[in-house]
């Protein structure tokens, strides 16, 4: 890389110092195919040169602007209303940096303020932070405040939470050597009867999402009583769009509400960066990660924001922290505000029943061909999941759908292998009924 100023020597020094023989060496765990990537450009390029070469190489990728896209599984397509651009992008709101000093970091302190006022009113529970790194992070903080404050070493979730998910919960509660239990979910929902053998006093936490990654509706009500018998925190993770119509998590008495808010106003952005929210009842707002903005009054009166009911310990002394997230996605949930506010209750509520309309028009008349069957037969929010018949593979139905500008399901037999040849399709207001029946048209011909 000419770019980088280190001489031969200076690469040898650190390299011998590091231990290893080679540059080459650090690379060791990323597959060679990707190691051996290079742009074929040639030398003595001008800039407009440059600049047409890449943005050639850049429309050999497949994305919404120019692919009708059924897919979800946590990474949405929602419409987002211009204003949410236009606000977010004022210099004041992407140029600042963390909120530690008041006196000049005002305007970001009361986004963080409004955007945790939002959360709870659209979750119906009573404090937020000012956010998540994204809302696996937020569904494992939440587990983590569990096995803290309950002093359990028990937690029990539900397969129907997204597989990455679980992976991350894995991931954190390893060092801690907590007992995670698996509860399946054979009918698209979680079994009932199976939770209530696994769950005992030594539970510390019962998780489970809704609409779960089926898109399939938990009875949410059943499963707050059966947790709560057994001194138990329950923690839903919920789709923050689904709220315009379902009922919320506070009124089935969740403990902790978290979810993914990307949903609100943000693109997909290949994936990321993403936005998590945390909402709890009062009772563990001293437990609670990350930061909260509170409102009080300066020397002369006025009203202004402040970080407040936060430990130091957040930041110096990391060892007795509740959290070691220390920071949030501020400029994410700046867009979400803009985008609730823009909505409003009643937008809220359109988008809701948009999305189950669009999607149940679609899921019928995918169920009407004879390449498909639904997998599962419950209530959904926006996505559904449906089996190939025959000889038919869901690979090669996406592989053909492609190949005439559509993008098709997840296929779920790598996360799922009791749901080989499934696949799960997603349906938000951004599909029109043309679109869909283009889908369906195209299906059709195979």
């Amino acid at each position: 890389m000419d770019y980088i100023p280190n001489t031969a020597r200076d690469k040898e020094i650190m390299l011998k110092e590091i231990g290893i023989p080679s540059f080459e060496a650090l690379l060791e765990d990323v597959p060679k195919t990707l190691r051996k990537f290079s742009l074929p450009l040639p030398n003595g390029l001008s800039e407009p040169q440059v600049l047409r070469a890449l943005k050639d190489f850049s429309e050999k990728n497949r994305n919404i602007d120019k692919y009708i896209s059924f897919l979800g599984a946590g990474a949405y397509e929602h419409y987002i209303p211009s204003v949410v651009d236009h606000l977010a992008s004022r210099s004041e709101f992407y140029t600042c940096y963390t909120p530690y000093q008041p006196e000049v970091s005002q305007g970001t302190l009361q986004v963080i303020y409004e955007f945790q006022t939002l959360m709870c009113e659209l979750t119906g529970m009573d404090v937020a932070n000012s956010s998540m790194y994204d809302g696996s992070t937020a569904l494992t903080e939440a587990a983590l405040l569990s096995i803290r404050l309950k002093e359990k070493n028990k937690v029990v979730c539900s397969r129907a939470i997204h597989s990455e998910y679980r992976q991350v919960l894995k991931t954190y509660l390893k060092g801690l050597h907590t007992e995670i239990i698996e509860i399946d979910a054979p009918d698209g929902i979680t079994d009932m009867n199976q939770l209530e053998k696994v769950i005992d006093d030594s539970t510390a936490a019962v998780l489970i999402q809704n609409p779960n990654f089926f898109g399939c509706i938990e009875d949410m009500e059943t499963i707050s009583n059966i947790t709560h018998r057994h001194d138990s925190l329950f923690i839903a993770c919920v789709n923050p769009i689904s709220l315009g119509i379902l009922k919320p998590p506070g009124e089935y008495n969740a403990d902790i509400a978290v979810g993914e808010a990307q949903v609100l106003g943000n693109y997909l952005n290949y994936g990321g960066p993403y936005l998590g929210f945390f909402t709890v009842k009062k009772e563990l707002l001293r437990k609670m990660p990350g930061r909260i903005a509170g409102e009080t009054v300066d020397s002369t009166g006025k009203r202004c924001f402040v970080l407040t009911l936060q430990a130091r310990e957040q930041h110096i002394r990391r060892e007795k922290a509740t959290s070691n997230i220390c920071t949030n996605q501020a400029l994410l949930a700046l867009r979400a505000c803009i985008y609730l506010c823009a909505l409003g209750k009643k937008g809220m509520a359109e988008l809701s029943r948009l999305n189950i309309q669009k999607s149940h028009y679609a899921y019928e008349r995918l169920c009407s061909l004879n390449i498909f069957e639904p997998a599962f037969q419950q209530l959904f929010f926006h996505e559904f999941v449906l089996k190939a018949q025959g000889n038919l593979r869901t690979n090669k139905i996406n592989e053909y759908l492609l190949k005439k500008g559509i993008i098709g399901g997840l296929e779920l037999s790598e996360f799922y292998p009791e749901l080989d040849n499934s696949m799960l399709l997603c349906v938000t207001e951004t599909k029109t009924k043309e679109s869909i029946d283009r889908l369906v048209t195209e299906l059709s011909h195979i």
